[in-house]
This record gives C-alpha cells, structure tokens and sequence, in this order.
C-alpha cells in the first residue's frame, strides 16, 4: 500500500510539473545523459525523460550510425560533467509528441541555466522552429553569436560544420524530428 501511495504521489508529481505554467519547477536528480540535450532524471517514485528546450546538441553515435557526428561526444560528456548524479530543477514546457514523449524543458544547477550553457560553450546551436509559448529565446540567440564569433566548440569546424537537423536528416532520415505539443 505505501508503495502504491509512493509510486501515485511521483506520477502527481510528473503531471504537475507538465501541467503548470513554464515558470515552476521540480526538483530530480540527473540519473544518465543519452546525448548532448536528452537527459533522464529521477524523484522518489518517478522517472522522467527531458528534452533540453530551446537547443539541439551535435548527435552520438549509436548502432546505427556508430561514429556519430563532430562534436556529440563532447557535449555529452560536458552535460554529464555538469549534472550527472546531481539535483536540478526541471522548468517544463510541454511533451514531446509519441514515441518520444519526454519533457521539453530548461534545466537549472543552482540557479544556473544549463541549456544556455552548451550554447554558450559551442556545444548546442539554438533551435529556433517550434518553440513553445513563454520561452524566452534571445539569451540563446546572443549566446551562440558569441559562440560562433570565438569559434569555440562545434563552431571551430568553420564551413565542415553540419546543423544536428542536417544530420540527422543526411543519416536518419525524418527520424527524431520532433515538435512540442
């Protein structure tokens, strides 16, 4: 029985967070980091998948396409070494349409916006189709101008630079092509 009340209070606590408007957020641990914007997390008694909004991250390699593309890894790994194992706030913006259904949201490490960090490191260009209503792109937008500018990250391939839309359109058809509900 406290298990059933547990497990129902965690799914409460997922549709809350999907349910509210764009500016609450709920707290989760960061349990693994499929890519450079897809994470999963985790609250007593739920499980959530989370798309970072606002940015799309150079792919990684998978079964299919096992080299992946410049930079994936890299911003993988820089997400992880930002939040891996360590409580964020998830603002939520939406779901993701099936198969995906994950959380469109902006991640926060005390305080700190970490889908703004990878643009600002070079490491995720800004997704500007699609958007969900009360995001704010214009920090995105100035971030990755800087970014370009320094060439960091992705933005050093210089004219070998191919967009993650581009990519996975060249090597995985219309698959992960997704909009927020």
């Amino acid at each position: 029985m406290k298990k059933s009340l547990l497990f129902l209070a965690g799914v409460l606590a997922a549709l809350a967070l999907l349910c509210l408007p764009a500016f609450s957020a709920d707290r989760f641990t960061i349990t693994r980091v499929y890519d450079g914007d897809t994470v999963q997390a985790e609250a007593p008694g739920v499980v959530i998948y989370i798309m970072l909004v606002g940015i799309d991250a150079p792919e990684v390699g998978n079964q299919v396409n096992r080299q992946g593309q410049p930079y994936g890894k890299e911003a993988k790994d820089f997400l992880s070494s930002m939040i891996l194992h360590r409580s964020v706030d998830v603002v939520g913006y939406g779901v993701a349409p099936y198969p995906h259904d994950n959380i469109i949201g902006v991640i926060y490490l005390e305080g700190k916006n970490i889908n703004l960090e990878m643009v600002k490191h070079g490491l995720a260009e800004v997704q500007q189709a699609n958007l969900p209503k009360g995001l704010d792109i214009q920090p995105y937008m100035e971030a990755e101008k800087m970014a370009r500018a320094r060439k960091d990250g992705m933005w050093s391939l210089g004219s070998r630079y191919m967009s993650p839309r581009a990519w996975r359109l060249k090597h995985m058809g219309d698959q992960a092509e997704v909009e927020c509900k």
